[in-house]
């Protein structure tokens, strides 16, 4: 099934009759040397009925006081080496520009002609804010993100102080101000796991943070309804670093970028793999204890990831990503479990691309598969013919899409697809969105997004690690703990307690980490059946 081309396949289908747009206005330093991710963010604005993006506010001294030349110079060197990017060009702002109102706050008319402006809301995109009175006439007020309020008028250190601390994540937070003298109020949260530099991390989490405030802004549109989360955490690195604090950075940088160049010219000449092994035992979801595992190893012929069990005629197979240390990509391979063994039976799919997440499931008398094929920028869905080995293509879904680590399961009659797509403009990653859709099954001819699309967002909790498990009318997912650095960290356990067309809410039951078994750096995957269990953990970063 190929969705419309006009639009990204987790946003929903425009409403017979649509609200009037949502009038936005953006507080901006400079109206001209616009970012990347601010360019990406106003057309999907303009690509979007829902919104009218109605001014531009110039604030002329919009950051305050400069760092000094020291931090200047390694935020600068650091942006160029690890988060230069093709710049954005834009399909709709550079024609709409001329067409939205720009209003210089310095203006002594300022106020008035924002008034006349008919704002809803305004989002600021640096660390000076509105004046309080024109805040309060806004309906929604002030809109900011937190990373905002990182940057002088020559660095930006977003990230930095997550980097030097080795921290799990970095929160980027997304709030409100009414203008009524009180704190800023929490709208969303999302973490995402830190890159090899502040600044590279700074560039991922922006574009992503678009994602995010896109969410919010399509639930406010449709609801006109501004909800509000508990107060904000304490935050770190919201001062600029100090000198011996970017002294450190640097230095740790180099030890970082040394490391990781070595291991990838081990990995070019086919020395060295991210290396997987599998561990096995007795027990469900609920109350599987990975420290009582045993381990199934890998060799260097068959490294084994994504495992999944599944029961045929009395006995148990298991399906898995499978490759050898030098190969570019993965087949999808299957074996029969016996105790702590898996008798190799050959390659169940192979392709030009690379294989994963071989989601293998029964429906009526037939057996299906849904591997990870988010190369080929779709879903497939294949049917088994002659078990466990003939497969033939049965439908395809999300064309043109980038999907990984599906899975289908049933919920009060209905069939629903979670996916991780990767809406984006530099970075690919499957591991920061998780998209809802109701389906019709294993034919994939009816795909509706879900109306919160998408439905989580963020590294340590959205990306899929394994089927949705029903276990007496409560939905388990595993899920992904992308974090430290490091994809595939740790595994959750959460559980769905809410899916409907128009909501969709979950939370962590359980985390497991890396150090259940001696010489893990990761785990990221569980599957169980017929009173077994399986799961994959990581031997090399």
């Amino acid at each position: 099934m190929r969705l419309p081309t006009d639009r990204h396949p987790g946003t929903r289908p425009a409403r017979a009759k649509a609200r009037t747009p949502l009038r936005i206005g953006v507080l901006v330093g400079d109206d001209v040397r616009l970012e990347n991710w601010q360019l990406w963010l106003f057309d999907k604005l303009l690509a979007d009925p829902r919104f009218d993006l109605a001014a531009l506010i110039v604030h002329q001294n919009p950051c305050g006081e400069r760092t000094s030349r020291l931090v200047d110079l390694v935020c600068q060197a650091d942006r160029l080496l690890f988060a230069r990017q093709p710049p954005y060009r834009t399909s709709r702002f550079d024609d709409a520009r001329r067409k939205i109102t720009r209003i210089d706050l310095s203006e002594k008319d300022a106020a008035v002609r924002i008034g006349d402006a008919g704002l809803d809301l305004v989002l600021r995109h640096v660390p000076a804010p509105l004046p309080k009175e024109l805040v309060a006439t806004l309906p929604f007020g002030e809109w900011t993100l937190s990373f905002t309020a990182l940057q002088s008028p020559t660095a930006d250190w977003t990230g930095l102080a997550e980097v030097i601390a080795h921290a799990a994540a970095i929160d980027v937070h997304l709030t409100v101000d009414r203008g009524r003298g009180a704190a800023p109020e929490r709208v969303a949260s999302a973490s995402f796991n830190p890159k090899i530099s502040a600044a590279r991390t700074a560039a991922f989490v922006k574009e992503k943070a678009v994602v995010l405030l896109m969410r919010e802004l399509a639930r406010l549109a449709e609801t006109r309804t501004l909800e509000v989360l508990p107060p904000l955490p304490a935050r770190i690195g919201q001062r600029p670093p100090t000198g011996a604090e970017i002294g450190t950075y640097a230095a740790q940088l180099v030890r970082s970028t040394s490391r990781l160049a070595l291991k990838t010219l081990r990995r070019k000449a086919g020395l060295e793999a991210a290396v997987w092994t599998l561990y096995g035992g007795s027990g469900s979801v609920e109350d599987f204890d990975p420290r009582l595992s045993a381990e199934i190893p890998p060799t260097r012929a068959s490294i084994r990831a994504d495992p999944f069990l599944f029961i045929h005629e009395g006995q148990c197979y298991v399906f898995y990503e499978d490759y050898a240390v030098s190969d570019r990509k993965a087949h999808i391979g299957v074996g029969r479990l016996s105790g702590n063994t898996i008798e190799p039976l050959g390659t169940a799919i192979e392709g030009d691309s690379h294989l994963s997440f071989p989601f293998v499931f029964r429906h009526g008398r037939d057996i299906f598969m849904m591997p990870e094929t988010h190369q080929k920028h779709r879903i497939e869905i294949w049917r088994c013919i002659d078990f466990p080995l003939k497969w033939e293509l049965h439908a395809t879904a999300l064309e043109g899409s980038s999907p990984a680590d599906s899975t289908l399961f049933r919920h009060q009659g209905r069939w629903w697809l979670l996916t991780n797509l990767s809406d984006h403009f530099a970075f690919e990653d499957h591991c920061s969105e998780l998209y809802a859709f109701e389906v019709d099954g294993p034919k994939l001819s009816r795909v509706v997004p879900h109306a919160r699309n998408p439905v989580v967002i963020g590294s340590s909790v959205a990306r899929n690690a394994g089927r949705v498990f029903n276990r007496s009318g409560r939905l388990f997912r595993p899920s992904q703990n992308n974090a430290y650095g490091v994809y595939g960290y740790g595994l959750n356990i959460m559980e769905i307690q809410e899916l409907s067309h128009e909501a969709y809410r979950e939370t962590c039951v359980r985390t497991i980490r890396p150090d259940f078994k001696p010489g893990l750096v990761g785990c990221h995957h569980f599957d169980s059946d017929g009173g077994r269990y399986i799961l994959d953990a990581r031997l090399t970063s």
